[in-house]
């Protein structure tokens, strides 16, 4: 089980985004202890990373993650999100806070590398 903090940390958004998706996915509903301390178990980090996966990386909104759950809709539509190039934000970072243009290169050097 990990503390709400932990989980945090490790899919890499704050801790009131956690507490928010609780209200908008029913499906997200860690033990609460004493002191109404969070604590999530495996298959609630499971579903924190599928969530985070959903809006973070595939672009979703909350409303159409929250469809995907119900097992709605496979695929973002082109609507849902614009795609923003590195180019055009070179001050975005990435969930770990490693700047987006610098994983860019990294990804172009290892493709070389392979290539």
């Amino acid at each position: 089980m990990l503390a709400i903090g932990e989980l945090a940390d490790r899919i890499g958004v704050p801790t009131h985004v956690l507490r928010y998706w609780e209200t908008r996915f029913p499906q997200l509903r860690p033990l609460q202890r004493s002191g109404r301390r969070r604590y999530y178990r495996a298959e609630d980090v499971a579903l924190a990373e599928h969530i985070h996966h959903l809006l973070y990386v595939q672009g979703f909104t909350v409303e159409g993650a929250r469809k995907v759950l119900a097992g709605g809709k496979t695929t973002r539509p082109q609507a849902d999100a614009p795609k923003v190039s590195a180019e055009r934000a070179p001050d975005m970072t990435a969930a770990g806070g490693i700047p987006v243009e610098a994983l860019i290169s990294l990804r172009r050097r290892l493709a070389a590398a392979l290539g």
